[in-house]
């Protein structure tokens, strides 16, 4: 996965993450008392409900600072720190499930996170997910490009934003029928004044890595003036959010 979180401040700022994910548990068709996998389990808010709900859930995420966070919130709930690319929790999953991760790993690598399910998941269990769909967050990044591009800087690609169309055939080879493939616009409101930076600030941050402060700030300015006329609504901050969401059973 390529970023490392501000556990607290994930928590803290953007809360909206775990609460959208609630809505994706709808396609999960396991069983009350099935074994689940939380993969990117997060600071463990959905983990928690899974639990809620009577599976036997265990949460795997590679951040070790949301591992801890979750672990403090939850004790009572096995969390581990793995990857998502090659963990193995022992026995086959009924189902895994998964909110707001596929995207952040890189797209030579999506076979890889495909095949560890698969490998994962019991014959006829199901993986259920949703994460960020072609088009997502574009006028931020498109804006963000052209504002590293006007200094003669390279904006690199850091997210992976497939269609359904792109998505599916890699599930398939993998063994996975996909039963629900959904691409639909989430325009999604942020919590602060200052939420565009905000947000650019939590899940933007290789683009920036290495750059002074000066050079950043005037490209964070840059891109809010930019972008209040498009994304600011009534007082808040709305990220143009595009979301995939799946349901694909192991043959």
């Amino acid at each position: 996965m390529n970023i490392k979180w501000n556990a607290q401040s994930y928590k803290d700022g953007f809360s909206f993450v775990p609460q959208y994910g609630e809505d994706v548990m709808g396609l999960l068709t396991v069983p009350s008392g099935s074994r689940v996998i939380d993969l990117g389990c997060g600071n463990g808010t959905l983990t928690k409900k899974l639990s809620e709900r009577g599976y036997r859930v265990i949460g795997i995420d590679a951040s070790s600072d949301m591992i801890a966070l979750a672990k403090a919130e939850y004790p009572e709930l096995d969390l581990r720190q793995g990857d998502a690319l090659t963990f193995d929790a022992g026995e086959s999953a009924d189902a895994i499930f998964s909110n707001a991760v596929f995207h952040w790993i890189d797209e030579d690598k999506q076979e890889l996170l495909i095949a560890n399910i698969a490998k994962s998941l019991r014959t006829g269990g199901e993986l259920v997910c949703e994460f960020g769909g072609c088009g997502c967050g574009e006028a931020v990044h498109s804006t963000l490009e052209k504002c590293f591009q006007k200094r003669g800087l390279r904006y690199p690609v850091i997210f992976y934003f497939p269609t359904v169309g792109q998505y599916a055939p890699l599930l398939e080879k993998h063994g996975l029928r996909v039963e629900v493939g959904l691409l639909f616009d989430r325009p999604t409101v942020q919590k602060s004044a200052n939420g565009l930076v905000d947000w650019i600030n939590m899940f933007v941050k290789k683009p920036f890595e290495g750059m002074d402060e000066g050079t950043k700030n005037e490209i964070l300015a840059e891109t809010e003036s930019a972008l209040r006329d498009r994304l600011f609504v009534d007082g808040k901050w709305i990220i143009d959010y595009v979301r995939i969401r799946l349901r694909a059973r192991k043959q």
